[in-house]
């Protein structure tokens, strides 16, 4: 059976970056973009050169990817000639051998925000487009509005794509720009465009998330014949995103009917690195994944229900619709105290440590972990402090170093500038051997900011570990999270740490105490112990 082709059109640098706090440099771009191609997407839409700094840069050192590169701009004004509209020409001039033009298809919007006529517009679009052809360019045209134009004045809207479709665009795209269609009706719309003359292999589809409906507004699009999807890596977006590629991807390749429908140009192999792509994202925007997101989410694949986790043990398709490999993602089974002894050995396996059913050691772990969650620890979320208890009890944790005692002073006291500022600084003496190791190191950045007490105890006791240093130089701590668990006098601090390391990878410890910093230090104590038990042995 032949599989029609589909093709991915990628707007997270134009589109994604109209989400707000969002704001990508030229060498982020630079990245995303090599992510995107080695992904395998189509189309990478670089920006809208001439309107800012950003994005013109982006287009003079854009890398060269397989993607087809493409530049966003608008249709010409009215009043003036495509080869002499400056801002038009500002997009063609970044010199992407595709363009795709935005224009108007609902008639209230060219009264009302263009001021122009109907019959002025579509003049618009179509020498816009004409113009492109005659430059050698690929002509891509964003129907902006179409959906909410197509429901006022149907007749008017298909007018409007007829107009750039004529013209010679390859791609009409129809957009669910305020987001608020539903997917039938897309589908209908959709199927209405293609009976009216708009071939479905040159229709696109581009929709956004305000009713949570883009990825199936995408797919209902598709379902009805349109053979290009437009979306963002995560569904960034402007308001509430858009469509999610890290979610459509996986769909089209592992989910029927469109698995043996359709190809794409994401192979098997590229779809594995697809979580990794998706962290990558969240790394440059300083953002914390979003741990329940379909297929790359660190919960997407945790099973923490004794019962779920017995049938896992047995046969993963019991509670998984997917390998969680094939979009490189891994299977969790947290702990907590409703942990049973299927979680437990489940997890311990996926740390590397067996133990039979029926082992003493099984019920003494989990003795361990509901009296220290009665405490106010959480082994939910922090997998790796979880190990580390385990091993711990399996009497299978190495002493890699002790810490004989620490301190941290914060000092507030004003500059030369006669401002208030803090300063914190910490001492740690750890025993590596038989050698005592003091360390010492303050919190203030290279932009002379104090970074608080907690960063300040991190680079200390990152310091000088002797023969373990190497294998944590590339230790990082991406995400603090803090939880008081009792309240008035007697409360007790919790503390969560994700730490990453220069492999992508990602875990999570925990810390307990009334002090929040102490509790912070248990937490960085776990996680450079655990990073020192998964890789001292590969040394």
């Amino acid at each position: 059976m032949t599989r029609e082709r589909l093709y991915l059109y990628d707007t997270t640098l134009r589109d994604g970056q109209q989400t707000q706090g969002v704001q990508f440099s030229t060498e982020e771009k630079r990245t995303i973009a090599e992510s995107l191609d080695a992904l395998g997407v189509d189309y990478i839409e670089g920006g809208w050169p001439g309107t800012n700094p950003t994005d013109s840069a982006f287009f003079d050192t854009a890398p060269k990817t397989r993607a087809t590169m493409t530049a966003f701009g608008m249709t010409k004004r009215a009043g003036l000639s495509a080869e002499n509209d400056d801002v038009l020409a500002a997009v063609l001039n970044a010199g992407t051998s595709a363009v795709c033009l935005v224009g108007k298809t609902h008639d209230f919007h060219v009264r009302a925000a263009l001021g122009i006529s109907l019959e002025d517009n579509l003049d618009n679009i179509s020498k816009s487009v004409k113009h492109l052809k005659n430059m050698g360019r690929e002509a891509l045209f964003d129907a902006e509005h179409y959906f909410d134009g197509y429901r006022a004045n149907p007749d008017y809207a298909l007018q409007a794509v007829r107009a750039a479709y004529e013209a010679g665009a390859r791609w009409v795209v129809l957009c669910d720009t305020n987001g608020g269609t539903m997917p039938e009706e897309v589908r209908r719309i959709t199927t209405e465009t293609i009976a009216a003359g708009i071939p479905g292999d040159y229709l696109g589809i581009h929709t956004h998330n305000d009713t949570e409906n883009a990825v199936a507004c995408s797919l209902a699009a598709v379902d009805a014949g349109a053979r290009q999807i437009q979306g963002t890596l995560n569904g960034l977006g402007e308001r509430c995103g858009n469509a999610n590629l890290t979610t459509l991807i996986p769909i089209l390749l592992l989910k029927e009917p469109y698995a043996s429908a359709y190809e794409t140009g994401i192979t098997h192999a590229a779809l594995k690195t697809l979580t990794r792509t998706s962290r990558m994202l969240d790394e440059i925007l300083n953002r914390v994944p979003f741990r329940q997101a379909a297929f790359v989410g660190s919960s997407a694949f945790a099973h923490k229900a004794g019962l779920h986790a017995s049938a896992i043990l047995k046969d993963p398709t019991t509670y998984e619709h997917i390998d969680p490999a094939t979009v490189g993602n891994a299977r969790i089974i947290p702990m907590s105290n409703q942990a049973g002894q299927s979680n437990l050995r489940e997890r311990l396996q996926g740390a590397g440590l067996t133990v039979q059913k029926g082992d003493p050691a099984l019920g003494l772990i989990l003795d361990r972990i509901k009296e220290r969650e009665a405490l106010g620890y959480s082994y939910d979320t922090a997998q790796a402090s979880f190990e580390l208890l385990a091993r711990d009890a399996l009497g299978q944790m190495p002493a890699f170093f002790e810490v004989k005692r620490y301190r941290v002073t914060v000092e507030r006291r004003k500059n030369k500038y006669n401002q208030m500022v803090s300063l914190s600084e910490a001492v740690v003496v750890v025993k590596v051997g038989g050698t005592k190791k003091l360390s010492v190191s303050e919190s203030m950045d290279e932009t002379g900011s104090d970074r608080g007490p907690v960063n300040a105890l991190a680079k200390a006791l990152s310091k000088d570990l002797g023969p373990y240093q190497t294998i944590i130089d590339d230790m990082r701590l991406v995400d603090f999270k803090v939880r008081i668990t009792q309240g008035g006098t007697e409360a007790v601090t919790r503390v969560i740490i994700d730490s990453e390391d220069g492999e992508g990878r990602r875990w999570s410890t925990v810390g307990v105490s009334a002090n929040i910093v102490d509790a912070s230090f248990e937490a960085l104590l776990d996680a450079i112990r655990w990073k020192l038990t998964r890789d001292w042995k590969a040394t």
